[in-house]
């Protein structure tokens, strides 16, 4: 395969991650909106998951931005 359609399969697959990563996130928004629109203190669990899945989200982003780049330069 040609540097050009592995970096566009790789730009491909690091989407669908943030895809799924966003989607696994949103479970514990919920939560921890529920919590606040409820006046009560989130659970410790869905904070660190928030947080984790975010975290991850950011560096999968700048994975994808790196990847978009390389591909341009060719």
């Amino acid at each position: 395969m040609s540097k050009k359609g592995e970096l566009k399969k790789r730009i491909k697959e690091s989407e669908t991650e943030i895809e799924n990563l966003e989607k696994r996130r949103g479970r514990s928004q919920s939560a921890l909106l529920q919590a606040v629109v409820e006046g009560v203190q989130p659970d410790p669990t869905d904070v660190e998951y928030f947080k984790t899945f975010t975290k991850l989200i950011e560096l999968e982003r700048e994975n994808l931005h790196k990847l978009k780049i390389e591909l341009e330069k060719l």
